[in-house]
């Protein structure tokens, strides 16, 4: 499949019909704006600068995809993606959230992602010197002479023969498990080697070297993955510190090791593992090491800056007019629409990495809008979503569709999770109807939670089932309308029991 951002608005919508059922309008909308990116990444000269993503502001009840739909595309764009909500922040001078928190937070999630992809590419080159380290703690390799020695050294060869039971002469005729219970025990020498005795060519050296390769087979067959071996890694520091910016407190999770750095060196521990876990802690020490962060965070911020995607959720919790007519000591509505504002627009905040242009990111607010209106948001601020998508509303139809349909659909998880358990789950298509049904009923009377009705019903329904597996008696589960409406008419029968269950 071609990288999304090569594919056309009609190929973006299949692939996001994929996960999301209906909302054809809000596919075509996000669709089109991923679209915006590619081709502006084509233009070259003063106008690519000019080009700003047309910010989208999503209009439908909880529950019907509005979250789903950016997150998935993001995904599939493998863009750097954050959702935060509105009224999770405050007005500047406030104790609380600043704004900016969300442009920095979608600059760690890039760092993590571009983290992740450099890793992989350098993951080959630091298992081969992992290896070498693991070999050397195994088998160490012939240390330099010292200038004086009080005693004859013993012989490297006969040292390794007598720890692996080999003879000289390459025999090894011994048994296979006792021969691995003693790899782990090979130790360095007290005394060390004239460098003349280890010149190319001595016997003595050639010896160590097929010894060597040796062990590397067996350490890369996993024979030797119970051998303990002592290893040294640095100290993990959970030293965290408050940081006082400008535009108030942020809690920037910065690490006083990096703050410091070659001031306060990170100090080493030594534990006894096994070499498989010494594998693994290795691996990532030295991925670490090789790593070049200067190159992950100037392509992180490139990625946050170019391909960033904010959803801000809940947007009509700050609409609307201030109780009390904007005056009195609270935070006010419209005091955090206008700090959103200039992120919105265009601004650079500052990060640990860096500073970040936020003009090129696109922006996707959404909100219920029951209690206000899209036009009770400050107008600078609805100037800067051009893009006004309405969901739809989902009903009985569209549930079984969501039930079935999706790559991810929530009876294809059920199936999934009761084969692990050896169990055959199947489900009549007259159940899935009633099933539907239920959610609808208790969307209309209680709370429209929309599609996240179809969880709880679905755990309701599944419960007994769930608990009994495995079982040596249940090899098929049958869901047929009949078990539906028995399992759950009782609770739909009782409004105040149905309320705190489904």
């Amino acid at each position: 499949m071609k990288p999304l951002l090569e594919l056309t608005p009609r190929q973006i919508v299949s692939a996001l019909d994929q996960y999301i059922v209906g909302q054809r309008d809000a596919k075509r909308a996000v669709a089109i704006a991923l679209r915006n990116r590619y081709r502006r990444e084509r233009i070259e000269g003063e106008m690519r600068e000019e080009i700003l993503p047309n910010n989208i502001l999503m209009i439908g009840p909880t529950g019907v995809g509005k979250t789903e739909i950016a997150r998935r595309l993001a995904r599939l764009a493998g863009a750097p993606f954050v959702k935060v909500e509105a009224s999770k922040y405050t007005e500047v001078g406030y104790v609380g959230r600043d704004v900016e928190g969300m442009v920095r937070d979608l600059v760690e999630t890039a760092v993590s992602q571009v983290r992740d992809e450099f890793s992989e590419q350098i993951e080959e080159k630091a298992a081969a010197h992992v290896e070498e380290k693991l070999l050397d703690l195994l088998i160490p390799p012939p240390p330099k002479a010292r200038e004086q020695k009080k005693k004859t050294p013993p012989s490297i060869t006969s040292m390794l023969e007598s720890a692996l039971g080999t003879s000289s002469d390459g025999d090894e005729d011994e048994d296979e498990d006792e021969d691995e219970e003693e790899i782990a025990q090979v130790e360095q020498p007290d005394d060390e080697l004239e460098a003349d005795d280890l010149d190319d060519g001595n016997p003595a050296l050639e010896r160590y070297r097929r010894t060597r390769e040796k062990f590397r087979a067996r350490l890369r067959d996993g024979r030797l993955d119970e051998s303990e071996v002592e290893v040294k890694l640095p100290e993990r520091s959970g030293s965290m510190v408050q940081v006082f910016g400008p535009m108030g407190m942020e809690e920037m999770g910065m690490n006083l090791q990096e703050m410091l750095g070659p001031m306060m060196p990170r100090k080493k521990k030594s534990r006894r593992v096994k070499v498989g876990d010494a594998r693994e802690l290795l691996l990532g020490e030295e991925i670490d090491r090789l790593l070049d962060m200067d190159a992950v965070v100037s392509e992180a911020i490139q990625r946050a800056q170019e391909m960033g995607i904010i959803i801000i959720d809940e947007i009509d919790k700050v609409a609307g007019p201030d109780d009390g007519g904007g005056s009195g000591p609270d935070v006010s509505r419209e005091g955090v629409q206008r700090d959103i504002l200039p992120i919105v627009e265009g601004t650079r905040v500052m990060t640990k990495y860096g500073p970040v242009n936020t003009e090129h990111i696109l922006f996707i607010a959404a909100g219920a809008f029951h209690a206000a209106k899209p036009s009770d948001l400050i107008p600078e601020l609805q100037g800067r979503f051009p893009i006004r998508v309405e969901l739809d509303a989902l009903g009985k139809r569209e549930f079984v569709r969501i039930l079935t349909e999706p790559r991810n659909a929530l009876v294809k998880q059920y199936e999934a999770l009761l084969a692990a358990d050896g169990v055959t789950l199947t489900f009549e298509r007259s159940a899935l109807r009633a099933i539907a049904d239920i959610a609808e009923q208790l969307n209309e009377t209680t709370e429209n939670i929309g599609a996240r009705r179809l969880h709880t019903v679905m755990s309701s329904l599944l419960e007994n089932v769930m608990f009994k597996v495995p079982s040596r008696k249940i090899r098929t589960v049958t869901v047929s309308r009949a078990l539906v409406r028995e399992t759950l008419d009782g609770l739909l029968e009782d409004e105040d029991l149905s309320r705190y269950i489904l």
